[in-house]
C-alpha cells in the first residue's frame, strides 16, 4: 500500500475509508434512531441494505484531496 493512504491521517486510514467509515456511522446512528435504540435480528437485512446505500453514495461523491473550504466531503448527497 502507498504511503499516500495514511499520510495525515492519525488512526491509519486512508482518507477514502474514512468517508467509507463515516457514512456506516451516520447510517447506523439514523437506523438505531429510527428503531427506538434497538435493532432487532429480523431488521438487519433493511439495515445493511440502508448501509449499503450510504456506502455507495460516498464512493460515488468522494475525491481524492481535501474538501472544498467550509464544505464538509461527509455532508454532501
Amino acid at each position: 500500500m502507498s504511503d499516500a493512504y495514511v499520510v495525515g491521517d492519525p488512526d491509519g486510514l486512508s482518507p477514502l475509508l474514512v468517508a467509507v467509515r463515516d457514512a456506516i456511522a451516520r447510517e447506523l446512528h439514523a437506523q438505531v434512531a429510527l428503531r427506538g435504540e434497538r435493532i432487532e435480528l429480523a431488521d438487519l437485512p433493511e439495515v445493511s441494505y440502508q448501509v449499503t446505500i450510504q456506502v455507495e453514495r460516498a464512493l460515488r461523491l468522494w475525491r481524492p484531496g481535501p474538501p472544498p473550504r467550509g464544505e464538509a466531503r461527509s455532508e454532501a448527497g
